[in-house]
């Protein structure tokens, strides 16, 4: 009998090994392995990334749209800018549609993108712009409108309904899980601006209690990704509330951001001292920081200012468009009341390049080229603002 028990804990212990092995991965990496991961990695410097041709993440991604083509053509483009990663969304609904052939086309695009040495950043959930996404065909763009097409993930008729959150589930432990251990992969952003009210014209599209259902989604979203042990880092962008170092004083969704996140993301449009400020709020938490939108010319964000200054910092960085296209994102938010159909504005909002790829500005290129050749936190004088010689002041 005591052969026989020392047998059965012998057998119980082999088969909680696994478990054991695996519990460090049901929660957060510590700010010491995220360092470690940072350290590692180029210096994340990029985009986010739609193909011009696509209206929203279902028009990029359904088979009947998918263009691998054009994302060869254009993730080129990145490559020789010596961009090192994008941000790409993802779409429950696609999921839903065609695992397989979802999967298999994910697989494609990673392909395409090493081929660039390009590791993109995968977003799983968004809260931002059309809560009523449906697959299919997408409308054209609204002449002169920013963003018009871009869909919320999930959409209002899943998120009002919580007996279709399994599929919520099954979606992200299938989708990490299938590519849990791709070094292709730079990260996974669970969910875009989680506390985001929409925007555009859909407040009345939206659910009265979206802020309570997506609270208590999120740290369930954690994890699901987090259950299937991935070797990429998990993160949440914060991009508002007026100071982000006192935790306490932050809503729920966003302290679920902070404290389940490996490495930290954050969004900001505002001037450079606006960014300096946020990296410092940020830092205390003692995590790498990737600022994963940036870039709105008109706000005062622009390449020339804050990339070399998160380049001196070592915060990665990437802004929202590369390439103009549908989504029509060369124009400012406020295209919703006041929709540029007369003329393009003065200045792009965001975006870098021409629909051929030609910069917008051809200094914009160059900076972002000189930044992602300079070591870590060096900003080499080809990247600073463009000295005044005698010779530019003379009368």
């Amino acid at each position: 009998m005591k052969h026989a028990g020392r047998a059965v804990w012998i057998a119980a212990l082999a088969l909680a090994m696994p478990l054991m092995a695996h519990a460090d991965d049901a929660q957060p990496w510590s700010p010491a392995k995220a360092k470690a991961w940072y350290a590692k990695q180029a210096w994340p410097v990029g985009s986010d990334y739609l193909p011009s041709d696509a209206i929203n993440e279902l028009e990029m991604w359904q088979p009947a749209s998918f263009d691998p083509a054009r994302i060869d053509r254009e993730l080129g483009w990145a490559q020789a800018l010596g961009m090192t990663t994008m941000r790409v969304f993802l779409h429950n609904l696609l999921w839903d549609q065609d695992k397989q052939g979802f999967k298999q086309r994910i697989d494609q695009f990673l392909t395409i993108a090493a081929r660039h040495h390009i590791k993109p950043i995968f977003v799983l959930f968004d809260s931002c712009w059309d809560p009523d996404p449906v697959l299919g065909p997408q409308h054209p763009p609204i002449p002169g409108v920013h963003n018009s097409g871009w869909v919320q993930a999930p959409g209002t008729r899943i998120l009002d309904d919580p007996s279709r959150y399994p599929q919520l589930e099954g979606y992200v432990k299938d989708i990490v899980g299938s590519f849990a251990h791709d070094p292709r992969i730079l990260a996974w952003d669970v969910w875009n601006e989680p506390d985001n009210d929409g925007g555009g014209n859909y407040a009345a599209q939206e659910p009265k209690d979206k802020f309570e259902r997506v609270a208590q989604l999120l740290p369930q979203v954690f994890a699901w990704a987090r259950s299937q042990h991935p070797e990429q880092p998990l993160t949440s962008g914060l991009w508002h509330h007026e100071d982000w170092s006192k935790l306490a004083a932050l809503n729920a969704i966003e302290r679920t951001q902070l404290t389940e996140s490996d490495i930290i993301s954050f969004h900001n449009y505002g001037f450079p001292e606006d960014f300096l400020r946020r990296v410092q709020q940020l830092r205390g938490y003692g995590r790498p920081l990737i600022c994963t939108e940036y870039m709105a010319r008109g706000e005062g964000s622009t390449v020339d200012t804050v990339l070399p200054l998160g380049k001196k910092l070592d915060v990665g960085m990437v802004n929202w468009g590369f390439v103009s296209g549908k989504s029509q994102t060369i124009y400012p938010w406020d295209s919703w009341q006041r929709p540029y159909t007369l003329q393009p504005p003065d200045i792009w909002f965001h975006d870098l390049l021409q629909a051929d790829g030609t910069p917008y500005r051809a200094r914009e290129a160059e900076i972002i080229r000189a930044l992602s050749r300079a070591p870590r936190g060096v900003v080499p004088a080809d990247a600073m603002l463009l000295p005044v010689t005698d010779a530019a002041t003379a009368p």
